[in-house]
């Protein structure tokens, strides 16, 4: 198929890369000319066939809103934009409805994968209706990883979306776990190869797990996490689902704390942030404060 794809970051790029591995036909617009296939936005959506297919990778807020409207008084009756950043729900169902209007679909695609996507195929959660799904299906199938990874999680607008917060307010639970435990193994004088423990776990346990590899492949690196800070940022979307949780009277005591964590760790430098902030660098490339060498600044705050 063919498609356009705006924003070629990290993941963006990555993907465009993976679509045309498969075959598609892929047109990228990102504002660093060295990045993009067109010259503009415009110059983009007028390279493609019709019915017209927009993917939308750029960040959350008001850069996504802008490109969507930017995109409806360039697209007409027919087309199609995926949002596939990490935008709230809530958004969806605005973007969804001013689409509408125009004739325009609407899909919503929680992407999860980070810089390994590429390689291993990326966790994708779309809502939306069935129509508008099968329009990007190939894309769909190309992304994923060779089996399973995919859900049309629901068919109203934001489903994909939510399905995703909650992915990664989980996320955020497992990783103060697995951070925690590090600090006690770390702080408690009987344990030699604390960077061995974890590596053990990694094979006949029943916490084994990606992240888990992840961990251990930034202790490999750097044993006792001493150059990188205690202080781990947030996406936004563990707050989200703290907020719907709130909303719908759903206790998420854990997700919770895991939130509240990272904010302690803005005020302290948190042993257990440094294990959180290295394992976020793992999978998304995620920027980590770390201390200045002699005569140069610290890395500073994304």
């Amino acid at each position: 198929m063919d498609l356009g794809l705006v924003g070629l970051g990290k993941m963006g790029g990555n993907m465009r890369t993976r679509l045309r591995n498969a075959g598609h036909t892929v047109i990228g617009y990102d504002r660093n000319p060295d990045l993009a296939d067109a010259a503009s936005l415009a110059a983009m959506v007028e390279q493609l066939p019709s019915p017209k297919v927009v993917w939308v990778m750029v960040p959350a807020g008001d850069p996504t809103r802008q490109t969507i409207r930017e995109l409806a008084d360039l697209l007409g009756e027919g087309d199609l934009v995926v949002d596939g950043g990490n935008s709230k729900w809530t958004d969806d169902q605005v973007n969804a409805e001013m689409l509408a209007q125009k004739g325009i679909g609407f899909v919503d695609c929680g992407v999860s994968g980070g810089v390994w996507g590429l390689e291993n195929g990326y966790a994708l959660m779309c809502g939306g209706s069935d129509a508008d799904v099968a329009k990007i299906q190939p894309a769909f199938d190309a992304l994923k990883p060779d089996e399973g990874g995919f859900v049309h999680a629901g068919k109203k607008p934001g489903a994909g979306h939510f399905a995703k917060m909650v992915h990664n307010g989980i996320e955020y639970a497992i990783m103060q776990s697995y951070a925690e435990g590090w600090e006690l193994l770390e702080k408690v004088d009987l344990v030699d190869n604390v960077t061995e423990v974890f590596d053990s776990w990694r094979s006949g346990t029943v916490i084994r797990s990606w992240l888990l590899d992840l961990l251990v492949a930034a202790l490999e690196d750097d044993q006792h996490l001493e150059k990188i800070a205690g202080y781990a940022e947030d996406s936004g979307e563990g707050r989200w689902t703290v907020e719907a949780a709130i909303d719908n009277a759903v206790p998420m005591n854990v997700i919770a704390a895991s939130l509240f964590a990272r904010f302690v760790s803005r005020q302290d430098d948190s042993p257990a942030m440094k294990a959180i902030a290295a394992m976020r660098n793992q999978f998304g490339g995620h920027a980590v404060h770390t201390e200045p060498p002699v005569g140069a600044d610290a890395h500073p705050a994304p």
